[in-house]
């Protein structure tokens, strides 16, 4: 990971902004090195070198389905950085024909507090996402002794973040024979099939009628959907004991999760805001069903066995956010590259 100073001591350091071009042209074609990013984000936080609040929500009473979320972090390590992930949702976006999603980062300076820049965040949401659950298919798929990796995938849920999802697996050297997807919008489906179709990279491509078929189908599941209530609810569907990415958080029903082994990110976070896992731990009364972290995978603490179907649940850290805008920051400012607001802290002396 690069690293450049952002300030000097006592300091007030200029002020950026990053345009999403340049978030881009940082980070495509380069998966293994932003999962090497969010792997080390993963270890600091691991280390408890972190501080990652709960997310605010701000939502709309006469727009329910929409809402803008908050997610201060700050990450020490080498990283050593400040900030804020603002990203708004809004599924009627579809419809009109733009992203459902939008979002900046704001960076703040550890020395001194201010804020270093403004860069468009809603790749850096994608990459960290999806990195996030390559690192996870990886790692978790490789400490199950006896089961090679998955050959056939299936994506229920076909935005911006199942693409996202697919260009990092295959990026991180993931190969395979069939490619399922399934979409509550046909269009959708379809669309997403021609680019995988497109690709050298997915093998055979089939449509599913249901999400049922595609589980079936499917020994890496991925769940990218904006489901806000579980709609999967048969735990026999994953008696073949597939590897799934529960990237959205809400498709399974309380029952699927307890008969999986459940691997999340962090464990306070993604039992909150009736996730699935929130909905089990309310059934049972505990959180004795989770059997651990991605951290705990990394570091060789947990076991994974290969007689249950697995899950990974991932709340999404701000500090994955902090840690891949952080990089983007370093290396656009390292190239001389910073498009800097002259100015943009105008009141700087105590006394006039």
């Amino acid at each position: 990971m690069s690293s450049v100073e952002t300030s000097t001591p006592g300091a007030v350091p200029p002020f950026a902004v990053v345009p999403g071009a340049q978030v881009h042209e940082v980070l495509a074609g380069r998966e293994k090195e932003v999962v090497e990013i969010v792997e080390q984000a993963y270890r600091i936080h691991g280390e408890g070198a972190t501080v990652n609040p709960p997310s605010y929500f701000l939502r709309f009473p006469d727009r329910p389905s929409s809402r803008i979320i908050a997610l201060p972090a700050s990450i020490g390590g080498e990283v050593r950085v400040d900030g804020l992930k603002w990203i708004s949702s809004f599924p009627q976006n579809v419809e009109a024909g733009i992203p459902r999603a939008s979002a900046v980062l704001i960076l703040n300076d550890h020395a001194t507090g201010y804020p270093l820049a403004c860069l468009e965040s809603s790749i850096i949401s994608a990459a960290r996402t999806a990195a996030s659950a390559a690192l996870a298919a990886a790692r978790i798929a490789d400490a199950r002794e006896g089961v090679a990796r998955p050959r056939r995938v299936g994506f229920v849920g076909l935005g911006l973040i199942a693409r996202y999802l697919h260009t990092y697996l295959v990026g991180t050297g993931w190969e395979f024979e069939q490619t399922g997807v399934f979409d509550l919008s046909a269009e959708h489906a379809a669309g997403f099939a021609g680019y995988l179709e497109q690709r050298a990279d997915s093998g055979e491509v089939t449509v599913h009628e249901s999400v049922e078929s595609l589980i079936g189908a499917s020994d890496l599941v991925v769940f990218a959907t904006i489901a806000g209530t579980p709609h999967v609810h048969d735990p026999a569907l994953f008696a073949h004991n597939p590897l799934v990415l529960h990237v959205s958080l809400r498709d399974l029903a309380p029952e699927v999760v307890l008969a999986a082994t459940n691997v999340v990110d962090d464990v306070e976070h993604c039992l909150k805001a009736d996730t699935s896992l929130h909905l089990a731990e309310q059934r049972l009364g505990h959180r004795e069903f989770v059997d651990g972290t991605l951290y705990d995978v990394l570091t060789g603490a947990l076991a994974v066995p290969a007689d249950r179907p697995v899950v990974f649940s991932p709340f999404g850290l701000g500090v994955l956010d902090l840690a891949v805008g952080k990089h983007v920051y370093d290396t656009v400012r390292a190239q001389g590259r910073l498009a800097v607001v002259p100015d943009f802290f105008h009141e700087l002396r105590r006394h006039g």
